[in-house]
């Protein structure tokens, strides 16, 4: 379901898109008293240059999506850690742009290596960050520090330490007017929009409680090959391993976390759960679990039950629901719905014709770009990435976690200054086995 979404087209097309929808959405912040039909055009009809930084598969779809969302854009530069990844983006970007002549990325633009990504954002306006998460800390700051507008993937960190460095550049942006687009793109969703417009009028009261889903069977695996370092099988292999990806709770679920936050108007102050790791447990599979159950509590006294987990053969739901005072909202696939207490509906979208949100969040981007505004979305994406990392927290521990203690602490989980010489950050036993966190045991903070 959620792949589908991410697909490089969009369901309708952006003069449509333009024509139907409005200028504010849910998560982002515009300068005020700026109107779409009286703003002045910035950047007039300058070419803005685009770098891309991480070429997998989501940072190639953004790619696309970017040069699909404003007439005068050109993809100038790429980077990613290796090079078979960077041609492959480029060679399916190029298919899919076809004769628009939008991809200019001449080889001595072509970066390849832990030090490509800041070559490739000096040539650009706009750059695209969607490496493994770990990696998006000190690249956002650096694309900040050298005033680029910045489209980048969640989670924005897989640490704390991650997560006030982007707080910190978060609040530059701000002040020097920068655009940030957070690939949580239900804040770019006509349901959720709609669902959070309803919220706004008080239909269903005071949200008290609350579920969150993203049960699935799971992602891909990619088994060591032969004469790989232990360095390189980790960064193929970088789902399952927490200084890359935070675990699944952080790199998947924070989408239904964020809604949590998103709804209720706040973060939480605490968590706990449990967890484990009880079918995907192979040698491939890192140090991460297979499945997180954790209750956060909010400063209003809501608390909301999450949950993910990564099971094939079990219940599949990547979804919300909410209870409030007065009735209930829900969010499955396009639709939300709303009912009071006696099961009627007051309210109910159905958005199978909807446009495609991942790339409606690239439009709104270039028009602010374009126009003068300012899209402020990195705070809240760090504050929802602390969000999962607080309950990975808990269910690693086993303890109660406290929002205001979690955020002071330093432990680091990515190196600086990586090169292919590095020490791996995590290294297997003499069998292959990684250390697997055990609750009442593992350090967190």
């Amino acid at each position: 379901m959620e792949n589908e979404k991410k697909g490089i087209s969009s369901r309708k097309s952006r003069r449509d898109f333009v024509k139907n929808t409005a200028l504010f959405t849910g998560g982002a912040m515009l300068l005020p008293n700026m109107q779409m039909s009286g703003m002045a055009n910035v950047f007039n009809d300058k070419k803005l240059k685009i770098a891309l930084v991480g070429c997998g598969g989501r940072g190639t779809g953004a790619a696309v999506q970017a040069l699909n969302a404003d007439d005068n854009v050109e993809l100038v530069a790429m980077a990613d850690a290796f090079e078979d990844r960077l041609q492959g983006s480029l060679a399916n970007i190029s298919k899919e742009m076809g004769e628009t002549k939008k991809v200019n990325v001449p080889e001595k633009n072509r970066f390849v290596g832990f030090d490509g990504a800041q070559k490739a954002m000096d040539l650009a306006d706009v750059v695209i960050l969607a490496t493994p998460p770990g990696f998006r800390p000190q690249h956002f700051e650096y694309a900040i520090n050298n005033g680029k507008h910045v489209f980048m993937e969640k989670p924005v960190a897989t640490d704390v330490p991650g997560v006030r460095k982007v707080l910190a550049a978060a609040k530059k942006a701000k002040e020097n007017k920068l655009n940030v687009v957070v690939g949580l793109q239900r804040h770019y969703q006509d349901n959720y929009l709609a669902a959070i417009d309803q919220l706004k009028q008080d239909k269903i009261g005071k949200i008290v409680s609350g579920q969150v889903y993203w049960n699935s069977a799971g992602v891909w695996v990619r088994e060591r090959q032969p004469g790989q370092t232990e360095l390189e099988y980790q960064m193929r292999n970088w789902y399952y391993f927490n200084w890359l990806c935070g675990d699944h709770i952080l790199e998947q679920h924070i989408h239904n976390i964020d809604v949590a936050n998103w709804f209720i108007g706040e973060y939480p102050i605490s968590a706990q759960g449990m967890g484990g790791r009880q079918v995907r447990n192979g040698k491939d599979h890192g140090e991460i679990f297979d499945h997180h159950f954790v209750e956060y509590t909010y400063p209003s006294g809501a608390v909301i039950a999450s949950q993910c987990r990564h099971q094939p053969e079990t219940m599949s739901r990547v979804s919300e629901f909410f209870q409030g005072t007065k009735g209930t909202v829900s969010t499955e696939g396009d639709n939300a719905t709303l009912k009071d207490w006696s099961g009627n509906i007051l309210f109910e979208h159905r958005g199978k014709d909807d446009p495609n949100p991942y790339q409606v969040e690239h439009i709104k981007l270039f028009e602010s770009i374009r126009n003068g505004g300012v899209i402020a979305n990195a705070e809240n994406g760090a504050k929802s990435t602390m969000t999962a990392i607080l309950g990975r927290m808990a269910t690693y521990s086993g303890k109660v976690v406290k929002w205001d203690e979690a955020m002071q602490s330093n432990l680091a989980l990515v190196p600086e200054n990586l090169n292919w010489d590095s020490p791996a950050p995590v290294k297997p036993n003499a069998d292959g086995w990684y250390d697997i966190p055990t609750p009442g045991k593992s350090i967190v903070m």
